[in-house]
């Protein structure tokens, strides 16, 4: 960008944040609050991207059909050709109409009563994972509730969901880790490369699972994805099959580990919340919308302009890339009182960790089943945990998360 564009701009700030600073990733509400009392908008140089910091501007980003998801390869194309392969057929990466064929057909399999199905299977696996947390707590001294609850959870649903065999499941969390790094800004060659071994390893081994299920179909959503046809008999096709099963995979997985890794840390450094939902589990479904509002695990969702747009009074040009900075929309004054306050009774809640318009997160359901389980299990097992050590955070802003919980029991 020049300089008289730049001069522009209503927030004249070209760096508003930076988001490799450890302190500004501890806590960067403090710095969207500041954001926010300026402008709704500000470009973000470092990141070659403007920033919406409001409610209503993050969700004027987010519905404006001037604004869509439109895929750009990673470069060299030659050097990401699994990585590519993912996105370009994605759910996620596209627009109208593919995007609508996609979502249309993908929507049809979800609907075979496959969340529903899961849900007892989930609240035992809860359950399950929880006793085992407890157990090492009380033979050790402390356990980390991300290695024992919070990642294979997700990792459990999504490969049971998808019909993956219990041998092949180890596989699918360090794939998933590896290829969300890419979704960072300023990501090191390394870590894009082993972005796309995740990638092509990932493609090859569905490509393998498609296969069987043509022939030999299950109960499982790949099975319903393969078999599902639109009004005029279109089917996915393999890539846009393996696409979504990966989006499934990596959506519905960094998404629930950090709101129950980032939640679990809220409640316990709020310990009168965290006492209200022991007491009563009938909070637990406006806690999990609070947990996903007060930490959002999502910080920044982007959108390319397909024409000139404005968001309040900021002009995003046709090819230049405006982002819904989720974390401080999930703040403003203006739409939630007291913002800074964790409220496990809040409502209503109008956060949105989900996104919202036609990219509305299609798992939404199935991750409120999976974050509502653990905390059940968790409250109900542990009552009197407490935060054993400094939780490690993760070094990304986009992907908000710990890299470890250590729980012990008062």
């Amino acid at each position: 960008m020049d300089a008289s564009r730049a001069q522009d701009l209503p927030s004249v700030t070209v760096a508003p944040f930076d988001q490799h600073d450890p302190a500004f990733l501890a806590d960067p509400y403090p710095v969207f609050a500041a954001l926010r009392a300026r402008a709704e908008v500000h470009w973000h140089e470092q990141m070659g991207v403007a920033v919406a910091v409001s409610h209503a501007s993050a969700s004027a980003v987010l519905r404006h059909r001037g604004l869509g998801r439109l895929w750009t390869d990673a470069k060299p194309v030659e050097e990401f050709t699994g990585f590519n392969l993912l996105h370009r057929n994605s759910l996620l990466e596209n627009e109208p109409p593919t995007h609508t064929r996609l979502r249309r057909l993908v929507a049809a399999a979800f609907g075979r009563g496959h969340v529903e199905r899961l849900r007892p299977w989930i609240t035992d696996l809860a359950d399950r994972l929880v006793d085992e947390l407890v157990a090492e707590v009380r033979a050790e001294g402390r356990a980390d509730l991300l290695a024992h609850v919070a990642a294979p959870l997700p990792v459990e649903v999504i490969a049971e969901l998808l019909g993956v065999p219990a041998s092949d499941r180890p596989l699918l969390q360090p794939w998933s880790n590896a290829i969300v790094k890419m979704y960072e800004y300023g990501l090191a060659p390394e870590k894009r490369a082993a972005a796309e071994r995740a990638a092509s390893e990932f493609v090859a081994y569905l490509r393998e699972l498609v296969a069987l299920r043509r022939t030999s179909p299950g109960d499982d959503l790949v099975s319903d994805l393969v078999a599902v046809t639109d009004t005029d008999g279109a089917k996915l096709t393999e890539d846009e099959l393996v696409a979504t099963a990966v989006l499934l995979l990596m959506a519905g997985h960094e998404a629930t580990v950090n709101v129950i890794g980032n939640g679990v840390n809220a409640l316990l450094a709020h310990r009168d919340q965290w006492e209200r939902v022991v007491a009563d589990q009938s909070l637990l479904s406006t806690a999990v919308e609070e947990l996903i509002r007060y930490d959002s695990p999502l910080q920044l969702f982007e959108r390319t302009a397909t024409e000139r747009v404005e968001i309040a009074g900021f002009a995003v040009e046709e090819g230049q890339k405006v982002a819904a900075l989720l974390g401080a929309a999930a703040r403003d004054p203006l739409v939630f009182a007291d913002p800074d306050v964790l409220d496990v009774g809040r409502t209503p809640n109008a956060h949105l960790g989900f996104g919202m318009g036609i990219h509305y997160c299609l798992g939404a359901p199935l991750a409120r089943i999976e974050v509502q389980a653990a905390l059940s299990a968790l409250t109900r097992k542990l009552p009197g945990a407490v935060v054993a050590a400094e939780p490690r955070r993760r070094a990304e802003f986009v992907i908000r998360g710990l890299h470890e919980l250590l729980l012990g029991e008062s």
